[in-house]
C-alpha cells in the first residue's frame, strides 16, 4: 500500500489562511469535496495585524483536531500541513503548540542559508517538511545545485515530501505578473520550471507545481495543468475548491499510458513498439513506475473520452 505521505498523495494542496474559522470543518468532516492536502498559512495570506488573531485560531483548530485524532484516528483526513510565516515562527509553533495532528510544515522562502535552521527544531519532531522554492536564488542554476546536492545527502531528506514552487513570489523577484490569458510556462517561469526539474529530479526530489491564479479561466488551467503534467509535476496549488476537480483530472492516468507502462515493466524484449509509439524498457522503466503510481490513487481515464474513471488495486499493477 502507498505510504500516506507519498508526494503523489498531494493532488491539489489548498491554501487557506489560519484566520479561517471554518479550517476544522474542511478536514474533519469531507466539506471540501475531493481535497487530498491542505495548508493553514500564516504567511502571504495574514497580513501583519491579523497574526495574533490567527494563531488564536490555529490553537483552536490543532486542539480540536488532536481531540478527534485521540477519538477516531485521523487516516482519513487529508495530508494537514503548516506554513509559517518565517524560521522563528516555526520554531515557536513547534514549542508551544501541540502539532501532533499535523503532518509536517510548509517551509517558506527555503534556500542554502535557512536549512540549518528549519532542520535544528524539525529535526526532533514528527514533521515532515515542503520547502518552498521562492527567492531570488532560485533563478541562479549553481545555487539550485548546491542545495540539491546538500538535500540530497542530509537527514531532512527523508523527511521531505516534496519542494513546492512559489510562482507568484518568483515572478514578483523580476517584477512581473502572468499575463490573464498565458500559461505560467510562457514567460521567464516556464525556464525556471524545467530547470528545477533537470536539478532536483535527477536527485530523486519531487516538485509541486504553482498555483494559477486566474481562478475562473479553466482553459488556461487546463492548458498548465498539462505542462504540469508534461513536466513530471506531481500535484499542483490551488487557492479555490473548484480548481480541485480540475487537478484531479489532470492527475488521472490516461489508458494508453497505462497499457504502456504495464507492457514496459512486464516486457522481456528490448525495444518494441506499442500504439504507434517506440518502448524501451531500460529507458522508460522509471516513467511506467510513476505511472502505476498515479494509476493507483488517481484511477485511470480512458483516452477515447467514452468511458469512467477506473481505480487501481495495488494487488494488479504486476510490475514484474
Amino acid at each position: 500500500m502507498m505510504k500516506r505521505l507519498s508526494p503523489w498523495n498531494l493532488g491539489a494542496t489548498l491554501y487557506m489562511p489560519a484566520t479561517r474559522t471554518d479550517i476544522a470543518d474542511a478536514i474533519l468532516t469531507s466539506k471540501v469535496e475531493g481535497l487530498r492536502s491542505l495548508v493553514i498559512c500564516l504567511e502571504d495570506a495574514v497580513s501583519e495585524e491579523d497574526i495574533p488573531e490567527a494563531l488564536n485560531n490555529l490553537q483552536i483548530l490543532l486542539e480540536t483536531l488532536a481531540k478527534a485524532k485521540a477519538a477516531s484516528g485521523s487516516a482519513h483526513w487529508p495530508l494537514v500541513f503548516i506554513r509559517p510565516r518565517d524560521v522563528s515562527m516555526g520554531a515557536r509553533l513547534v514549542k508551544t503548540m501541540n502539532l501532533s495532528p499535523i503532518d509536517g510544515l510548509v517551509l517558506p522562502k527555503f534556500t542554502l542559508a535557512s536549512l540549518s535552521a528549519w532542520w535544528n527544531f524539525i529535526e526532533h519532531t514528527h514533521l515532515c517538511m515542503m520547502p518552498t522554492l521562492e527567492t531570488e536564488e532560485v533563478y541562479d542554476v549553481e545555487q539550485m545545485r548546491q542545495l540539491a546536492i546538500l538535500m540530497f545527502g542530509h537527514p531532512c531528506h527523508e523527511r521531505i515530501i516534496a519542494l513546492r514552487i512559489g510562482g507568484n513570489d518568483l515572478m514578483n523577484v523580476i517584477s512581473l505578473r502572468r499575463p490573464r490569458h498565458l500559461t505560467l510556462y510562457d514567460g521567464p517561469m516556464g525556464y525556471v520550471i524545467k530547470m528545477l526539474v533537470s536539478v532536483f529530479a535527477t536527485r530523486g526530489f519531487a516538485l509541486t507545481a504553482p498555483v494559477c491564479e486566474h481562478i475562473d479561466d479553466h482553459d488556461i488551467m487546463d492548458k498548465e495543468l498539462a505542462l504540469d503534467m508534461a513536466h513530471g509535476l506531481v500535484g499542483k496549488t490551488a487557492i479555490h475548491p473548484n480548481q480541485i476537480t480540475k487537478i484531479e483530472a489532470a492527475l488521472r492516468v490516461s489508458d494508453n499510458d497505462y497499457a504502456d507502462a504495464l507492457r514496459i515493466l512486464n516486457s522481456s524484449q528490448a525495444v518494441f513498439k506499442s500504439l504507434g509509439a517506440m518502448c524501451e524498457p531500460a529507458t522508460h522503466r522509471r516513467w511506467a513506475s510513476a505511472i502505476l503510481e498515479r494509476a493507483q490513487v488517481y484511477g485511470i481515464i480512458s483516452d477515447r473520452g467514452n468511458g469512467g474513471i477506473v481505480r487501481v488495486p495495488l494487488s494488479q499493477q504486476n510490475q514484474g
